[in-house]
């Protein structure tokens, strides 16, 4: 791709890195404070030469694209359009959004704009809004707080917004398409949608503003109003504050789902930086997701009455799907968050967030509150209405301890409670996993194809399949090669979303490893070691076929595999007699050593 090579080019690595920690020249290479992790002795490291990172603490590596998605947490065409914003370069077009469309989101993005500093004047510099600001410290909401989230206040008039966009000439389609106005029904025109309210910007992970909130001081209905969706804003893909939190988030390793704006700003305030709010409707997968990509910990703490403890309990198998652990927090006396600060502090606060209520209890409550499991009909009733919950748990230790609490809960033996949900043991066992290491061979040609794409070519006409499969790097050689079929080479960006995070840790931390020019020999030999590696275990599984078959006196299946074994012996015999000039890296003892 045409604009990511020029990213590439401008974009240099160093300088983005030391947006985000300190680094010092250490030889060829810079070391600093890994910015992903807390440490004292930096093992952070940037090659300026190859343009990649690797952190020998926590594993996280990759070049400029996977040092900015980790860092912003944004997705490869976001970090692409951050970048070339950053370098003042022009995005190509996609079949998505077509000139047209990329226009008018980008008029939508002035307008809203626009309309920010419209809001915060009128809060500033008007009687009105003098009158919201003082109702902002009533609810010991600090000036601080307001320049920071950048609150602002609508006019009580309905055309006040509309007046100030038709002196700048802009057009009504545009502030409709906006959600910033309505159009009248009694006569022609427009009227405003925020009338006499506190407004609250939503802003989208880089910052750009895309919709706004309203909470009434006319008391007016509904108390508070949203921007609808609009091109540059889907209300159930985003939340609320997480542009300010998400670094905070990020460190603790969790964050703290609220409803609605004040109760983001009562705890954001007070000094709870790690989370953020729904936007006050249900949560939605997407939110979930935007939510996991910074913490693996969600703790929902939804309004503590019917209604919130519903909603919070609809969002446990959204959160479970996700891979997320979930608890739930209640405040005593149906409070929501900023009613419980402002009565009893942050303090006690903390506390009851201390203590959070792991998902599955609530469940468990939930459905054994009001039976009676002395009557064998109702136990087995509850226990089969929980599993249905909790088994949408993706995590399968996780579900192996709700198995163990719900019989603890329950007083019924494991295997009873198995047989009444029809599980089997098996069913919730987690297969370890094995501690990725590259061969030799399999991490140096890895390293060639990622520095010269040049030599691609000639490699991949020579690699079949066979030759990688069963190797810890098989994804990785299966996308280079599904890729330079297509013609559109693999990024390292593009690799990452593709395969798992302790397989991109070891390619990346292979990558900064100082090694000679590549050349399509070495190349091709490393490709040869692969392939004696693989027959050979194809010859040692069918030893023990023949072996297994001879036991059992299958004479009849033997000529067959017999006839196999000699093939490959014979491929290996050829194989072992190919030459290449520039062998320096894999000499014979080298390969011999690597297939034993």
């Amino acid at each position: 791709m045409e604009i990511v090579d020029k990213i590439r080019n401008i974009a240099n690595i160093v300088d983005i890195a030391s947006q985000y920690t300190t680094l010092r020249r250490r030889g060829r290479k810079h070391v600093g404070l890994c910015p992903f992790h807390s440490e004292k002795q930096p093992s952070f490291t940037v090659d300026d030469e190859k343009q990649l990172f690797h952190c020998f603490g926590c594993g996280i590596g990759g070049d400029v694209f996977s040092l900015v998605m980790e860092k912003e947490n944004l997705s490869f065409p976001e970090t692409l359009r951050y970048l070339a914003e950053k370098y003042n370069l022009e995005l190509p077009e996609t079949r998505k959004s077509s000139p047209k469309q990329r226009n008018l989101e980008e008029k939508l993005f002035k307008i809203n704009e626009d309309t920010l500093a419209y809001f915060k004047k009128n809060l500033f510099n008007t009687s009105e809004g003098r009158k919201a600001l003082e109702y902002l410290k009533k609810r010991n909401i600090t000036e601080d707080t307001i320049q920071k989230l950048k609150i602002g206040y609508a006019l009580n008039s309905y055309t006040a917004l509309f007046d100030h966009f038709q002196r700048k000439d802009i057009s009504a389609s545009h502030l409709e398409k906006a959600g910033l106005v309505i159009p009248s029904q009694k006569k022609e025109g427009y009227y405003d949608r925020f009338r006499g309210r506190i407004i609250f910007p939503i802003f989208d992970l880089t910052g750009k503003v895309v919709g706004f909130g309203g909470r009434t001081v006319i008391n007016a209905e509904p108390k508070y109003l949203n921007s609808p969706d609009t091109p540059v804003y889907t209300k159930g893909d985003l939340l609320y504050g997480l542009n300010f939190s998400k670094d905070s988030i990020r460190q603790k390793g969790e964050v703290i789902l609220v409803e609605g704006y004040t109760d983001f700003i009562a705890l954001f305030q007070n000094g709870i930086t790690n989370i953020a709010a729904s936007l006050g409707t249900s949560l939605t997968p997407n939110q979930v997701y935007l939510a996991f990509r910074f913490a693996p910990i969600i703790i929902v703490n939804y309004d503590s009455d019917s209604a919130g403890i519903s909603a919070a309990r609809r969002a446990l198998p959204i959160s479970w799907e996700k891979g997320a652990e979930v608890k739930i927090l209640i405040l005593p006396e149906e409070l929501d968050p900023d009613s419980y600060l402002r009565k009893y502090g942050l303090k006690e606060y903390k506390e009851n967030l201390r203590k959070s209520t792991p998902a599955e209890e609530i469940i468990f409550d939930f459905h054994l509150k009001e039976v009676n499991l002395e009557i064998p009909e109702q136990k087995v009733r509850a226990v089969r209405n929980i599993w249905n919950e909790i088994k949408k748990n993706t995590n399968k230790i996780m579900l192996a301890e709700y198995i163990k609490k719900l019989c603890h809960r329950t007083k019924i033996a494991e295997d009873t409670l198995r047989s009444i949900i029809k599980l089997k043991p098996a069913d919730i066992k987690e297969e370890e996993k094995e501690k990725i290491h590259f061969l030799n061979a399999e991490k140096r040609l890895l390293q060639i194809l990622m520095e010269d794409k040049n030599l691609a070519p000639q490699v991949f006409s020579e690699m079949k399949k066979e030759y990688y499969q069963g190797l810890k790097s098989e994804p990785i050689f299966s996308d280079l090669s599904e890729s330079f079929k297509n013609g559109t080479p693999s990024s390292l960006p593009e690799l990452k979303q593709k395969i798992d995070r302790s397989l991109f840790s070891m390619l990346s931390e292979a990558l900064m490893e100082k090694e000679k020019a590549p050349t399509l020999e070495e190349a091709l030999e490393c490709l040869n070691t692969l392939r004696q590696y693989t027959l050979e275990n194809q010859a040692k599984k069918l030893k023990e076929q023949i072996a297994r078959i001879e036991r059992e006196g299958e004479k009849e299946k033997l000529s067959f595999l017999i006839k196999q074994l000699q093939d490959i012996k014979n491929q290996l015999s050829s194989l072992s007699q190919r030459d290449y000039q520039d062998l320096s890296f894999n000499n014979r003892d080298s390969v011999t050593k690597e297939r034993s």
